[in-house]
Order: C-alpha cells, then sequence, then structure tokens
C-alpha cells in the first residue's frame, strides 16, 4: 500500500509536469505539434528520470523521516486532542461538582438559617422562661420579706403595748393601791411562786 501511493504521487506529479511543460511550449509561440521533437522528449525524459531520481534519492535516504515525522505529528495531534477531551471531560465534571455545589450552598443556607432560627426561639424561650421563674421568686422573697417585716413590726408593736399597758397598770396600781396593798399582793405573789 505504500508503494502504492508512491506511485500514485509519481504519476500524479508526471501527469501535472507534462501538462505544465505543454502550456510552458504553448505559450512561448511553438506549435502544439513541436512539443513531441525529438529534442523535447528526450528533454522531457531527463527531466522525468531526474525526478524519479530526485523522488527515489528522497524516499530512500528521508522517507523513514519523514513518515516518522507525518505519523508522529499524527499520533502528537491525536494525543493532543485525547488530552484536551480528557481535560474537557474534567472541566465539565468539576463544573457540574461546582454547579452542584452552588445549588447545594442555597439549600445549607437555608437549612443553617432555619436552624440558627429554631436555636433563637430555643433561648429566646428558655430567657423568657428563667425571667418568669426568677420574678415568682423575687415575688415569693418579697413577699417573705414583707410579711417578716410586718411579724416584726406587729412584734414592735406588741412590745411597745405591753410596755405602755405595764406602764399604765403601774401608773393605775400606784395610785389605787396603798403601801398595805402593795405588800400584801407581793407577798401573796411570792408564796405561790414558792409553792409552784
Amino acid at each position: 500500500m505504500k508503494r502504492t501511493v508512491f506511485f500514485a504521487v509519481l504519476l500524479t506529479a508526471l501527469a501535472i509536469s507534462a501538462v505544465a511543460y505543454a502550456n510552458a511550449a504553448a505559450e512561448g509561440g511553438h506549435a502544439t505539434h513541436a512539443l513531441f521533437t525529438a529534442e523535447n522528449v528526450k528533454n522531457y525524459g531527463l527531466r522525468i528520470v531526474n525526478f524519479i531520481l530526485f523522488a527515489a534519492l528522497l524516499y530512500k535516504l528521508g522517507g523513514a523521516k519523514i513518515k516518522e515525522f507525518f505519523v508522529g505529528r499524527r499520533d502528537g495531534i491525536k494525543q493532543e486532542l485525547d488530552d484536551l477531551q480528557a481535560r474537557q471531560a474534567d472541566a465539565e465534571k468539576k463544573l457540574k461538582e461546582v454547579e452542584s455545589g452552588i445549588a447545594n450552598m442555597a439549600q445549607e443556607k437555608q437549612e443553617i438559617l432555619a436552624q440558627a432560627k429554631a436555636q433563637g426561639e430555643a433561648i429566646k424561650d428558655a430567657i423568657i422562661a428563667k425571667a418568669h421563674k426568677d420574678a415568682e421568686a423575687m415575688k415569693d422573697q418579697a413577699k417573705r420579706t414583707a410579711s417578716n417585716e410586718a411579724q416584726a413590726a406587729i412584734n414592735t408593736i406588741r412590745a411597745e403595748m405591753a410596755d405602755m399597758v405595764v406602764a399604765a397598770a403601774e401608773k393605775i396600781v400606784a395610785e389605787k393601791l396603798s403601801a398595805e396593798d402593795h405588800d400584801k399582793l407581793v407577798d401573796d405573789y411570792l408564796t405561790k411562786v414558792v409553792l409552784n
């Protein structure tokens, strides 16, 4: 197949050169029948042989390198295309991940806001409950304090009243009781105390 391609290229080159030579001869003012003169055919034949030798020599000396260049170039281009396709697939995958992450961020944002709101409500309820409890405790403490102060005031008033009653009684007794009645009363009291 490689040789077939080589000979096809060679025949195409020969055909193109024949047409070019014929055009050059026609433009130069020569007649078409002068195209196939012995000298022209010889000249044309030498050119064809020269071209064939040049192509053969070029194929022999550089054919492998030329082939390697074009095959290597083709393989390099194929490898680059494969790499580009792999990078494109990676980029599309990353883009989908980023888009998914962005979509998840919106959902996570809503979840975080909902959790923060629920926590805020729970903290608010706890603060209100503690405030009510503290207020009840303060009311109870105030009631106890007021009760204690009222009891202390009552006790103070009773003591003052008792002192006033005793003073008034002493005054009345002192006015109405004679010294003899007083002695008799003290003796009776001492007798009761000793007997009991």
